[in-house]
C-alpha cells in the first residue's frame, strides 16, 4: 500500500428529497487499499458506491480519480476513466441469457471492443483465478450453484485487470465455508492485480480478513476509520456496538 490516493471524496453530498444520504462526506483511498465500509442498512453505503461509478450524481462535492474531477467530466471521459474499475455487485448480477464465458467477457467485449474470441481466451483465464473450470464457460449462470455463480461474478470483476475493485456485500446469502472461500479470492484477486478496492459489507468475519483500514457510515459522514486493529482496540461506542452486534447502545438511541 502506498501513500498516493488512487480516489479522494471531498465533502460528497447527495439528497434525495428532503432525505440527505451523504453529508460532506470525505475520504482517500490509496493504492493498493483495501478500504471497507460499514454500517446500518440504508445509511448511504451503496449510494457513495454509485457516485463514485457515476451511476448517480451528487449534489456537491468532489470525487476525485487519479487527481481527475469526474464530477466536472463528460460523459465520455467519465466512462473512459471508469473503464479501470471492477464491481461485484451484490447477488453477481449476471445475465441469465449469457453464458457464463460470455458474462465474464462482457466488460471486455462491450466496453473495451475486443474480438470475441480473445476475450473468451480470457474470461476461461479468469474462471480458472476464481478456481473454476473451464466446463463452465458454456453453461449458463441457472446452472451454478449460488457461492459458483459469486466466483464467476468475481472473474467477471477482474477481467480487465482494473485498478479498483468495488465489492457490494459479497458474502451475502453465502454460508461460513463458501464465504470464506469468496474472501481468500477476493484478497488473492486483488493482490495478484496489484489494485485497490472499496468493499460493502454487514459481514464482520468478512470485514476482518479483507480490509486494511475500516470506515463507519452513520447520518452520512464516516464518523470512524481505521485498522482493523485499531477497531478492536478503539472506545468509540458506535463502531463497539456495530463490531459485537449489541442491541442496546448509540446507534440504538440516535
Amino acid at each position: 500500500m502506498s501513500n498516493t490516493p488512487i480516489i479522494r471524496v471531498e465533502n460528497l453530498t447527495k439528497s434525495f428529497g428532503s432525505n440527505k444520504v451523504l453529508d460532506n462526506l470525505s475520504f482517500e483511498l490509496f493504492e493498493k487499499e483495501s478500504f471497507v465500509v460499514i454500517g446500518g442498512s440504508g445509511t448511504g453505503k451503496s449510494v457513495l458506491i454509485k457516485c463514485i461509478l457515476g451511476l448517480l450524481q451528487a449534489d456537491s462535492g468532489k470525487i476525485l480519480i487519479k487527481g481527475q474531477d469526474i464530477t466536472t467530466m463528460s460523459f465520455s471521459q467519465r466512462q473512459e476513466l471508469l473503464t479501470h474499475f471492477g464491481m461485484l455487485f451484490q447477488g453477481g448480477a449476471l445475465f441469465d441469457s449469457m453464458t457464463v464465458s460470455e458474462n465474464v467477457a462482457f466488460g471486455l467485449v462491450q466496453g473495451m471492443g475486443m474480438d470475441k474470441t480473445k476475450a473468451r481466451k480470457i474470461a476461461i483465464e479468469k474462471l480458472k483465478a476464481v478456481d473454476l473450470s473451464p466446463s463452465v464457460a458454456d453453461i449458463f449462470p441457472a446452472e451454478l450453484s449460488g457461492g459458483m455463480q459469486k466466483r464467476a461474478a468475481l472473474a467477471r470483476a477482474i477481467a480487465t485487470n482494473p485498478e479498483v475493485i468495488f465489492f457490494d456485500e459479497p458474502t451475502t446469502g453465502l454460508d461460513p465455508i463458501v464465504s470464506g472461500t469468496i474472501n481468500d479470492l477476493i484478497i488473492r484477486c486483488v493482490r495478484d492485480l496489484g489494485a485497490s478496492a472499496i468493499s460493502i459489507t454487514h459481514d464482520i468475519n468478512s470485514l476482518r480478513k479483507i480490509a486494511d483500514r475500516v470506515g463507519l457510515l452513520f447520518k452520512g459522514k464516516l464518523i470512524w476509520t481505521g485498522t482493523v486493529q485499531e477497531m478492536d482496540k478503539t472506545d468509540n461506542p458506535y463502531v463497539h456496538q456495530f463490531i459485537n452486534g449489541l442491541t442496546d447502545g448509540p446507534f440504538t438511541h440516535s
